[in-house]
């Protein structure tokens, strides 16, 4: 199991290295020799052996990474939560980013948990999502079948249900049956997150071991929760289950839900196609989940084959003028006599706020209200054809609540349960962290990782551009819109820093700041 993301070392790094190794060659040795009696800047560059592979290692590339360099010129880096953060060097200049474990801050404890003295709780945060049933139910399950526990219990309601319900016991026999059905048991709810009233519970009520299923904003509360926890030195590990239906959520490959959802989205798809098949001049228009990302309009999109337009807040699009969504539309009519259209729910927005007074009110979570774009695009769509005095019927369907609600299928239930099974055995181990499958393999990440940046569909990347193949649509991007696209992928390529480092590192970058500020290497 991964605990750590490592970090090959920047090319410049190697040229400044130096070469340990012992030789037992005389020849190498007279070389070396030489070697130093040259002037600096003379002497050739050398490479380092390459790092063996390391199997409880993922390796991410120096372009989707923050590189040596970028962690050793961060000698600004606040240093105010420094306790929460493992960050080092290891061999051969290689950055670890490792997860929190209770040995950081309680030294003299065992470094696992007796299954004795376990005392778990679950709890499901945030929108509802394909899946939730059956993470509980392998949590509960895995927890007892695995490790023996006994005390596992479920919170009421999100977050607020720490300090406002009564906690929840759950046995395996109790959980049997919960992911044939969708939604979660335990019910959820945006927002109520306070820190310290869900310590405090947790202290009271003795749990040691807290189960956290949600996004990122929930994942951004584990962490809170986790850091309340190491300041009050208890012996609690925090495990975040990210979950979003969306595939928003930053470092994973895929959430679990998105799937199912992918699924279901596409008979909505299909619907719309006979709705608009079985009419003259018949239009389908299908909005579907997606705040900031379009992963499941683009899938779905994808699968159909039946999608003559897919929109998505990633790309840019207009309606009216040459070469606008409405002459597509009318193009597309008259060589086909019928369309559908997909639209992500986070699409367009800026179009309607030129036309409508923008609400600037927000959920529970802190989200921003959307207007609803497929109501105005539907409106828009109808005073244009009937401006054009062209007959055209039009059918609107929003199936968002109905994908949510629905349980998992077969592949969404088996990556559930590898979820839950590496959660349950990290924090058995002692670690607090958010667990994922990063490039295919099952890792623990940092809680900072998943919350300082957001997945978003590349625009400028081969998935989009087989879309854009399968449609047939037009991109309705100018060179500026793909430049802009190109330097936001660059810029997302790099998560930022986290806002803190360990004394140990901070200390090193500043070492290291001030050998080369004396011209030595």
């Amino acid at each position: 199991m991964a605990s750590h993301i490592i970090l090959p070392p920047e090319d410049d790094d190697e040229q400044h290295s130096h070469d340990h190794d012992h030789e037992d060659d005389h020849h190498e040795e007279e070389e070396r020799e030489r070697e130093r009696a040259r002037p600096r800047s003379s002497r050739r560059r050398r490479r380092r052996p390459a790092l063996p592979f390391s199997a409880s290692c993922v390796r991410i590339s120096r372009d989707s990474y923050p590189n040596l360099r970028a962690l050793r010129n961060a000698s600004s880096v606040s240093l105010a939560d420094a306790a929460y953060v493992k960050i080092s060097e290891g061999d051969f200049g290689y950055v670890l980013d490792d997860v929190a474990h209770l040995t950081d801050y309680l030294p003299d404890l065992p470094v696992y948990f007796d299954t004795d003295e376990v005392k778990a709780c679950i709890v499901t945060c945030g929108g509802l999502c394909p899946g939730l049933n059956t993470v509980i139910r392998e949590l509960v399950c895995g927890l007892s079948h695995m490790y023996n526990v006994s005390k596992i219990y479920g919170i009421q309601n999100g977050y607020k249900g720490f300090y406002s319900s009564n906690y929840l016991p759950l046995t395996p026999n109790g959980v049997n049956d919960i992911h044939k059905r969708g939604g979660t048991v335990l019910g959820t709810s945006r927002g109520g997150h306070d820190t310290k009233k869900i310590v405090d519970n947790i202290q009271d009520r003795g749990i040691n071991q807290v189960y956290i299923i949600g996004g990122d904003g929930t994942q951004k509360g584990a962490y809170e929760i986790f850091k309340e926890i190491r300041k009050r030195g208890l012996k609690v590990s925090v495990a975040g289950i990210p979950k979003t239906i969306d595939n928003d959520i930053a470092i994973i490959d895929k959430s679990f839900g998105f799937d199912t959802a992918v699924e279901e989205a596409q008979r909505a798809i299909d619907s719309a196609h006979v709705e608009a098949c079985s009419a003259e001049n018949g239009i389908g228009l299908v909005k579907l989940m997606g705040r900031y990302s379009g992963f499941i309009a683009m899938y779905a999109t994808l699968a159909s084959r039946d999608v003559d337009c897919c929109l998505i807040p990633e790309s840019p699009f207009y309606m009216d003028g040459e070469g606008g969504l409405l002459q597509y539309i009318e193009r597309r009519l008259k060589e086909n006599k019928h369309m559908v259209i997909v639209v992500a729910e986070g699409a367009g927005q800026d179009l309607i706020a030129k036309s409508i007074a923008r609400s600037e009110r927000q959920d529970a979570s802190g989200n921003k209200l959307l207007l609803d774009i497929g109501l105005w695009m539907t409106h828009k769509i109808k005073d244009y054809f009937k401006s054009k005095k062209m007959e055209m019927t039009i059918k609107y369907i929003d199936p968002t609540y109905m994908i949510r609600a629905i349980p998992s299928n077969a592949s969404d239930n088996v990556y559930c349960t590898l979820l839950a099974h590496s959660a349950i055995h990290g924090a058995m181990a002692g670690y607090s962290f958010t667990v994922g499958m990063v490039n295919g393999r099952h890792t623990y990440i940092p809680f900072y990782r998943v919350t300082s940046t957001r997945n978003k569909v590349r625009i400028t990347d081969r998935m989009w551009a087989r879309l854009l193949s399968s449609t047939n649509q037009p991109s309705f991007l100018s060179q500026k819109d793909i430049d802009e696209a190109s330097e936001a992928d660059r810029l997302a390529s790099r998560p930022p820093l986290p806002t803190v480092v360990s004394h140990r590192v901070a200390n090193s970058f500043e070492q290291s700041a001030s050998s080369s500020a004396n011209g030595e290497i």
